[in-house]
């Protein structure tokens, strides 16, 4: 995998200021192109924004793009500003093209959707108003990638936004937007799991147990005592809110890893696999204890069954990852000539039955654990392979991040639609804020104290201590959970006050972490985590 990765990264680079680069490198070395097609394979799908199509293409599109250019200027001439953007449109044509292919697709599906639903699909409608959702989102996040800042925060702001101009309430559709999330989930902890590596993970295991609890407990504990003092809690509240704030958003971590991973920052040192093992870890523990208080708070079930829960749910996401893991690297052979595109399937079915299954049988601690395990336990199967048979590559990352990129803006356009400014109270902003501040600094300064050995430098680990720091996914999903079984217990004013309260607080963590978490971690990468090489093996 490792060769195969790199020469996809050669040829799609991520940044719009080495256009010129590519281009001629291509026009002097046409046959080293194809040749390394051929010998990589690998499809040219790929529909981020920001990156160009495959070097072939490349060709084509510059000679287009260079008789386009006389027509367009012809025609041009007489306004000023419009000869800039048609240059800008040329000059990345390879780029530009692509958004404009997705809105031509988009009405395709639209025309042939009102065909078949006559009166279901006009714009009103709900479902055209969660789709409007997603394209806002992917547009937004086009045009703040534009700016230098990730397009995450983009789509999170058109959420936002969506939501309080009145029309993300999607009636009817909740199944849908549930199922949707998951599915982000699912394509999310796979990536993860691909990105995990068994030898970082057993060296480093002490650092990353130590760095899941140390920093999860301070936290939990600094903000359950904030909100007692600050706005009288119960001990038994503050620690609940404090557990929805304390978990890492593996959304925004591992969108970030992925971009190191193109830009080859961080990859020694097993940096990637304790960031995505704190994540993970974190968020179970996190989720399996806020499911046990948030029992005992509204007392329903036995409390043994849910102290159960916990671990029996972890046992049984790792047993069905692993045994998927092993089904998915055993069929089909790597002989067949369609192993790639089956193994991607059976891998992206085996996370999402692991998710919702798991949420079917009560067990919600398993699922994403199944997706990472799973996909963790194949990767591993497929690196083995590639040492022994350097011919065998599997392109299943690469159809993860080709499927990402279309439900990223799902992802992310979903969680800015939890935050309704209609629920925010003065009071209880101001002093959450607090909290949220205090418990972040402990956080930040717990988890860095934490290290004690391994062979980071200073940099390093404070870069590894940052990615405990964006908060959105979990608290876009535990947020609403208390004021939810508040309503339909028709709990006493107290208690859904409490609910509402954590709904809050909840929302702010999302608004004041997630951009900022991004940002930070996009933009120190570069100056505290070091480049590799193209001919470093380790991947």
């Amino acid at each position: 995998m490792a060769r195969t990765k790199r020469k996809y990264l050669v040829a799609h680079h991520p940044h719009h200021t080495h256009h010129h680069h590519s281009h001629h490198h291509n026009h002097h070395h046409p046959h080293r192109a194809q040749d390394q097609n051929q010998q990589s394979s690998i499809p040219p799908v790929d529909l981020e924004m920001s990156k160009i199509q495959d070097i072939e293409e490349g060709q084509k599109i510059v000679m287009q793009s260079q008789n386009n250019n006389h027509v367009i200027h012809n025609e041009t001439n007489g306004s000023n500003s419009a000869p800039k953007i048609w240059l800008y449109l040329i000059k990345h044509w390879p780029v530009a093209s692509q958004p404009i292919a997705l809105v031509i697709i988009f009405l395709l599906s639209w025309g042939i959707a009102s065909s078949l639903f006559p009166g279901q699909v006009y714009i009103h409608s709900t479902i055209m108003r969660i789709i409007f959702l997603f394209i806002g989102g992917q547009a937004c996040g086009y045009l703040v990638s534009f700016v230098g800042l990730p397009d995450m925060l983009g789509m999170i702001g058109f959420g936002v936004l969506y939501k309080n101009i009145g029309v993300g309430y999607f009636d009817g559709y909740e199944k849908l937007e549930a199922a949707l999330r998951e599915m982000a989930l699912v394509n999310i902890m796979l990536l993860a799991g691909l990105g995990l590596d068994l030898d970082a993970l057993k060296a480093l295991f002490g650092i990353i147990m130590r760095l899941t609890l140390i920093p999860t407990a301070t936290e939990v504990a600094v903000i359950a005592v904030c909100v007692h003092y600050l706005l009288n809690f119960p001990w038994l509240w503050g620690i609940l809110l404090g557990l929805v704030v304390t978990a890492i958003s593996p959304n925004v971590v591992v969108t970030i890893l992925l971009k190191l991973k193109e830009e080859r920052l961080g990859l020694n040192k097993g940096i990637h696999t304790v960031i995505i093992a704190v994540t993970s870890c974190n968020d179970v523990i996190a989720i399996f204890l806020f499911g046990v208080l948030l029992g005992i708070a509204f007392s329903t079930g036995n409390l043994t069954h849910q102290l159960l829960q916990g671990p029996v749910g972890i046992v049984m996401g790792c047993v069905f990852g692993a045994v998927s893991g092993l089904v998915i690297l055993k069929f089909p052979s790597d002989k067949s000539k369609y192993a790639n595109g089956l193994r991607f399937t059976t891998i992206v079915l085996c996370g999402a039955l692991s998710v919702m299954g798991s949420k079917y049988l009560e067990y919600p601690s398993a699922g994403a654990l199944g997706c990472i395990s799973a996909s963790f336990v194949a990767g591993t199967g497929w690196r083995r392979r590639q040492l022994k048979d350097p011919t065998f590559t599997t392109e299943v990352g690469t159809y993860l991040d080709l499927l990402w990129k279309f439900l990223k803006p799902v992802s992310f356009s979903l969680i800015g639609k939890e935050v309704d400014f209609k629920v925010l109270d003065g009071n209880i902003v101001l002093y959450g804020m607090i909290a949220l501040l205090a418990g972040v600094a402990i956080r930040l300064v717990s988890g860095y104290f934490s290290f004690c050995g391994g062979n980071m430098n200073t940099k390093e680990k404070a870069y590894i201590t940052l990615s405990g720091f964006p908060k959105a996914t979990v608290q876009a999903a535990l947020g609403p959970v208390a004021l939810d079984l508040a309503r339909s217990q028709k709990s006493d004013d107290a208690t859904y006050s409490l609910a509402n309260s954590v709904l809050v607080i909840s929302v702010l963590a999302i608004i004041s972490t997630a951009p900022l978490g991004a940002l930070l971690m996009t933009k120190l990468a570069p100056k505290w985590l070091k480049k590799e090489n193209a001919n470093d093996e380790e991947l």
